[in-house]
């Protein structure tokens, strides 16, 4: 990987990037983004969106910028480029539509997603969505057909399939917590049990950053490095406040999960 690329523009976009991925951890040392649920509560009310539409139109960006940008790339057409578009279609699909979509709420829950975290989330998905189309269809001097029998492609699938799958699997365990057609005197939060569960309360969280160090592995660009450091920054913060927020609410809860890296934190 190198820093510069030559590209003034480019370059200058990576580096407002990492700012704000370091300003995101900072700013996450006083709270967390209010997403909806038991983190969207406020006292000083104000406009909220349903946890659904929030999800929706929040991530939507990656999937319009990366596709416009990628071909706009002189590379476009190539094989590599082209499995990295599919690749990146497939899981920001999942993340704003058939995830959000899937989602189940408590009969009576109010609206509570911020349009903020909304509106702050289309910033660094654009910069996330330019950086790495940019340079998957353009900038990169790598991505030859030989690229996908290089260690590093490979080594990069597979830490990427493994994360998207504890991800999607960690969701759907707790998205079972709750009944298809929960009923008012459902609890509305419940402790959650099986997979990377045993060892950490934030097992989704943990497959998102893996799933992300997986495509910075196989696309070896600093675009996608940034989009681990966002991660990261975003979602270690969460993890620990969720774990003690589950520690506080349930006396039974197991003492020997962590909040987010099993054994470590």
């Amino acid at each position: 990987m190198t820093w510069y690329t030559g590209n003034t523009f480019y370059d200058t976009v990576l580096t407002i990037g990492f700012v704000i991925a370091i300003l995101i951890f900072l700013g996450n040392r006083y709270g967390t983004a209010k997403y909806g649920g038991r983190f969207g509560e406020s006292k000083k009310g104000g406009f909220r969106l349903s946890s659904k539409m929030g999800w929706i139109l929040m991530e939507l960006p990656a999937l319009i910028i990366f596709p416009i940008v990628f071909f706009m790339g002189s590379n476009a057409m190539q094989p590599v480029p082209l499995f990295f578009l599919a690749l990146w279609t497939f899981h920001y699909m999942n993340r704003a539509i058939i995830n959000p979509m899937l989602m189940r709420t408590a009969p009576g829950s109010q609206n509570s997603f911020d349009p903020s975290v909304m509106i702050f989330g289309w910033v660094v998905l654009a910069i996330h969505a330019y950086l790495n189309a940019a340079y998957i269809s353009e900038l990169g001097t790598h991505y030859q057909s030989a690229w996908f029998s290089n260690p590093i492609f490979i080594t990069g699938i597979a830490i990427y399939v493994f994360g998207f799958t504890l991800n999607v699997y960690s969701d759907h365990i707790l998205r079972n917590l709750r009944s298809k057609t929960p009923q008012p005197n459902e609890p509305r939060y419940k402790i959650p049990y099986g997979g990377m569960f045993k060892f950490v309360t934030c097992p989704q969280y943990l497959g998102e950053i893996i799933s992300f160090v997986g495509l910075a592995v196989m696309t070896w660009n600093l675009g996608a490095v940034f989009v681990v450091a966002v991660t990261m920054a975003n979602l270690i913060p969460r993890a620990l406040i969720t774990h003690r927020w589950f520690q506080e609410k349930f006396a039974n809860y197991p003492a020997e999960r962590r909040a987010i890296f099993p054994y470590v934190l």
